[in-house]
């Protein structure tokens, strides 16, 4: 049976086990669905087997790849045939696929990532409101949300400026060096800030109708908020979490100012969504929308069984 994987560290504990087989019954494409666990920064020789694998592997259609996205690219690029824009400029993997005889290797977090910041952000706004945006983790999502508003934004319609904090300096400096080759001109601070206390000024300041990013994986992976209770979100503003499960206590302090400060609050849910869809359109070669009744479909049927 034509088989499609999940490359993670802990895949049978992922609501996305009991997800996908029902997502395959609706969309009509096989249900065989291999969880791979690896290390966190396994033996380059493991993800060059996994790939290799899938490779010569007539049955493996593609996968999947959360937390390993990076020490893949570097272990096995040479066994792909092709690799994408993104994952060029990105240096990571997060999706194998097949077409035409040729292994691919995607790095489709910044379309993932835009995809969910279209579906609530309003058209024009930053045009409009010439507001700002502050993300606070330096992660490999808020990298590929950046490198989506600075790519794929229209120039006239980008953020006044942005401000990306974080604990450590090192992540600071790898996504400083890619913004150097893609950004288009948008002002940017990178902020050290190894507490929380330090990004309340940040918030405090925003412009009318900013939008501040929780990317720190606080409230989910470990609980809490990289901001205080004493934080103030900007009027007419957003706030979206890349969680949507945990504690979530940064999206708590949203709600609490969201009738006061006329706030839209966002969880992750739907960036998850695109996150699996884009990949599965990829791998199995559907069209699966990404808005509309289908899209909607697709929502409620895993929100059912995960």
């Amino acid at each position: 049976m034509d088989t499609f994987y999940y490359i993670g560290t802990s895949t049978r504990q992922s609501s996305i086990m009991r997800v996908f087989p029902a997502w395959a019954e609706l969309l009509g494409i096989s249900k065989s669905f291999i969880g791979i666990n690896c290390k966190i920064h396994d033996d380059p020789e493991v993800y060059r087997k996994i790939v290799s694998f899938i490779k010569n592997d007539k049955k493996s259609l593609g996968a999947l790849v959360t937390s390993h996205k990076i020490d893949l690219y570097q272990a096995a690029t040479n066994i792909f045939d092709e690799i994408g824009d993104y994952t060029k400029l990105l240096k990571e993997v997060s999706c194998i696929s097949k077409k035409d005889g040729k292994l691919w290797g995607h790095a489709k977090d910044p379309i993932t990532s835009g995809l969910a910041f279209e579906s609530f952000i309003p058209k024009n706004h930053w045009k409009k409101t010439n507001a700002e945006i502050f993300i606070i983790g330096a992660g490999g999502a808020s990298l590929a949300l950046t490198t989506y508003i600075m790519q794929e934004l229209t120039r006239d319609n980008l953020p006044s400026k942005i401000y990306v904090a974080n604990r450590s300096q090192p992540r600071l400096s790898h996504m400083k060096a890619i913004h150097k080759k893609i950004n288009p001109g948008i002002r940017i601070e990178y902020l050290h800030h190894p507490n929380k206390e330090q990004n309340d000024p940040i918030v405090n300041q925003l412009k009318l109708g900013s939008l501040v990013i929780n990317g720190t994986g606080l409230g989910k992976d470990i609980p809490g908020s990289p901001l205080t209770e004493d934080v103030l979100f900007p009027k007419n503003g957003f706030a979206w979490d890349y969680n949507y499960r945990g504690d979530l206590l940064f999206l708590k302090q949203a709600r609490s100012q969201q009738k006061e400060r006329n706030l839209h609050v966002e969880d992750g849910w739907v960036y998850f969504l695109h996150g699996w869809i884009r990949v599965i359109a990829e791998v199995f070669h559907i069209n699966i929308p990404t808005e509309g009744p289908q899209f909607q479909e697709i929502s409620d049927l895993a929100s059912k069984v995960r």
